[in-house]
């Protein structure tokens, strides 16, 4: 899904219309809607899950057992031209949350991708990487957790060695 007519930075030529800022806010928060949808707050015990959602205003953490993804929005309102980036980030072990107490072994970036909006989308908000790749936002939720599993995958190995 590359578009090598447009470079992957390419900055907006005119400030975004209220409309565009709209759509955008939106695709960012159909992609965390689909990632961790936000929870109704209960009296009762959660379930331990495989893969834990957690959600922030402007990004969320999948947390598994052994690795995570974290999606965080950075709109940039110092920059009328520029939209905003979205960063997902994989980590190997498990992300420190505020409020949480600080594990000492830590967590580790394993990979980074950022997005940014495409110029004056046609219907839905595209998301170009730096690499010149392109996704909608089921695409970036697709994308988010195959990488979540590939790092999943990739620790199984060394943690089934170690016990």
């Amino acid at each position: 899904m590359s578009d090598p007519t447009n470079p992957p930075s390419a900055p907006w030529t005119a400030s975004p219309t209220a409309k565009e800022k709209h759509a955008v806010q939106r695709s960012v928060t159909a992609l965390l809607d689909s990632l961790a949808p936000e929870r109704v707050v209960k009296r009762v015990e959660r379930l331990a899950v495989p893969v834990e959602q957690h959600r922030t205003p402007s990004g969320c953490v999948l947390q598994a057992a052994t690795a995570a993804v974290s999606v965080s929005w950075f709109p940039d309102p110092a920059n009328d031209a520029i939209l905003g980036e979205l960063h997902i980030v994989v980590w190997r072990g498990i992300v420190s949350r505020r409020g949480s107490p600080k594990r000492p072994e830590g967590a580790a970036v394993t990979k980074e991708l950022v997005l940014r909006p495409v110029e004056r989308p046609s219907d839905e908000c595209v998301w170009r990487a730096e690499d010149g790749s392109v996704y909608d936002t089921n695409a970036v939720a697709a994308r988010c957790l195959a990488l979540l599993e590939e790092q999943i995958a990739h620790d199984a190995p060394r943690n089934a060695t170690t016990s």
